[in-house]
């Protein structure tokens, strides 16, 4: 077992370990560390705790110091500084004329690396922007080719449901997410219905699928040939799977059909096909296809 803290370098960042030493560090406070790109300011969200040394990427890196008050100033001054490398930056890009969106400029603590991050629908040739940009900056530079969700993680928004973006407030990674969730919860393969600002499938897809993986185990599928309480036989038209309600077409005695409600746990079927195998329709395939086109998940290295 090791001691370490947690500390994060942006706003829903990865969490990162370090060394605490013989320092007294709690959660909120600022401090200074050594990375990967160099000397970082970052903000520690996990204290002091020992974890199994298997979960440290080696070597575990000491924590130089607990940010002072002039620590704090330098670190404004770079976020100012940060501002103006954005506008120079894109009087750069369109002098060379490259098709590529600046999405954000960042300084290390130490000022020895400028990191610009961008994107781009094919690679991009870029070497004399940064000699250019090198020239002016007098200092390291760093040009990094991200993707559309790590460009809404970082600009931020509002989601259709009225709140901030769960990748700009809380979700430190992307998790996978795939068609097959959406599905598995009834929603409409709709790629505007269920594509986040992104333009990707929404994270919130991941929520509740356990849930809806649980419930939907005790629910027959639509057409499945069921046995009501009353020995009545029919087949499924549609299934709530909150309430765990089931509707089913009858056959009566006088061979008319009626559509009847029942909760799931009073009828008797046997799936024709197990779910996983389901068939979509010609148009839910095609959604299917213009959507997996499109889903991609990239991340973003806060090192």
């Amino acid at each position: 077992m090791v001691k370490v803290i947690g500390v994060r370098f942006r706003k829903a960042g990865k969490i990162y370990f370090f060394a605490p030493g013989e320092l007294n560090i709690k959660v909120g406070d600022h401090v200074i560390v050594e990375t990967a790109r160099g000397v970082e300011y970052g903000s520690v969200v996990s204290g002091i705790k020992e974890v199994d040394d298997g979960q440290i990427t080696q070597p575990l890196k000491p924590v130089i110091r607990i940010a002072t008050q002039e620590d704090r100033r330098r670190q404004e001054r770079n976020r100012e500084k940060e501002k103006e490398a954005f506008r120079i930056c894109l009087e750069k890009i369109r002098k060379h004329g490259l098709e590529m969106k600046l999405i954000d400029a960042e300084y290390t603590f130490d000022n020895n690396k400028a990191l610009f991050y961008f994107t781009a629908d094919g690679r991009i040739d870029f070497r004399e922007l940064v000699k250019d940009l090198a020239s002016v900056f007098r200092t390291r530079i760093e040009l990094r080719q991200i993707g559309v969700r790590d460009e809404t993680k970082i600009r931020g928004g509002i989601g259709i449901c009225g709140r901030s973006l769960c990748c700009n407030t809380y979700l430190s990674e992307f998790a996978p997410v795939s068609i097959k969730m959406a599905k598995e919860q009834n929603l409409s393969l709709n790629p505007t219905k269920i594509s986040g600002v992104c333009g990707r499938l929404m994270c919130c897809l991941t929520n509740e699928e356990e849930t809806y993986e649980e419930l939907n185990r005790h629910l027959p599928s639509n057409g499945d040939y069921v046995t009501t309480p009353e020995g009545l036989h029919g087949d499924v038209q549609s299934v709530n799977v909150l309430r765990q309600l089931v509707k089913v077409i009858v056959t009566l005695d006088n061979d008319e059909k009626e559509i009847r409600e029942y909760k799931a746990s009073e009828i008797k079927f046997r799936s024709r096909k197990k779910k996983k195998d389901m068939k979509l329709s010609k148009e839910e395939m095609a959604e299917l296809k213009a959507l997996e086109e499109k889903n991609g998940a990239s991340k973003l290295n806060d090192e």
